[in-house]
């Protein structure tokens, strides 16, 4: 009798990426200024960078891009952490999230594997080797492996604690040890906010050649968000082309 095949797991391939916070600003009625942008986060960046020096004037017509731009030029990088932007990330590996969660002026949280099943999870396959067919098989059918040993490991645990009156518990303690058969391969989800500042130096670290593929990936994506988003903070980055057919983001302002 020939053995039950096992499941493939489903695949993806690059991050899924959705802005979800994105500053709000609300000027104080006593202070007399304006500024030419529509933008919450930008406004509030020129009106901190004012507040300092108590310089609501502008006779020299300076605009909102102009004043962002001159502060990213020399360095003034304080007034830029007021202004901040969460996303939610999907499609990524749990060994992305282990460089990910190194940037520690982030606030995090991910998908927990203990109160998650991950029989069904998804799992992140790296271009090079979903473009090599005999690579692509040896990947899978580990994956599939390691996803029906998670499933079969979850069952004996599950019986083993059976006792455990505690339903929530009881999956827990099953989860927790079942999972460490997973590979980093397994997808998560996570929720990542941060200032703008952090943002610059996360997309400068993480969107270079240097950088691995996948992270990279998703700083691109964060970055081609964020121009949209604030192009007077962001604007500066360009992106561009590798031979690999990847993409990089390069700054023209390094000061972080």
């Amino acid at each position: 009798m020939e053995a039950a095949e096992i499941a493939r797991p489903e695949i993806v391939t690059e991050p899924e990426v959705s802005l979800i916070a994105f500053t709000q600003f609300q000027k104080p009625e006593e202070i007399d200024w304006t500024t030419d942008t529509g933008i919450d986060g930008e406004k509030l960046i020129e009106f901190a960078g004012r507040m300092c020096y108590q310089s609501w004037g502008n006779p020299a017509g300076r605009s909102n891009a102009d004043y962002i731009r001159n502060m990213l030029d020399h360095g003034h990088l304080s007034v830029i952490e007021h202004s901040v932007a969460g996303f939610c990330i999907e499609g990524v590996s749990r060994s992305l999230t282990h460089e990910l969660i190194r940037h520690r002026h982030f606030s995090f949280s991910q998908v927990s594997q203990r109160y998650v099943s991950e029989d069904k999870a998804r799992m992140v396959e790296p271009a090079c080797i979903a473009s090599d067919p005999e690579a692509h098989r040896i990947w899978e059918e580990t994956a599939a492996r390691a996803q029906e040993a998670y499933r079969d490991l979850y069952q004996i645990l599950a019986e083993r604690f059976a006792q455990v009156t505690d339903k929530t518990l009881k999956r827990k303690l099953a989860r927790q040890a079942a999972r460490s058969v997973l590979p980093n391969c397994t997808e998560t989800k996570i929720v990542m906010t941060g200032n703008f500042r952090a943002w610059r130096h996360f997309i400068r670290m993480r969107a270079n050649e240097h950088a691995d593929v996948e992270i990279r990936a998703l700083a691109v994506k964060i970055c081609r968000i964020l121009k949209d988003l604030s192009p007077a903070v962001f604007g500066d980055y360009q992106i561009s082309e590798l031979p690999d057919g990847t993409e990089v983001a390069t700054p023209e302002f390094v000061y972080e």
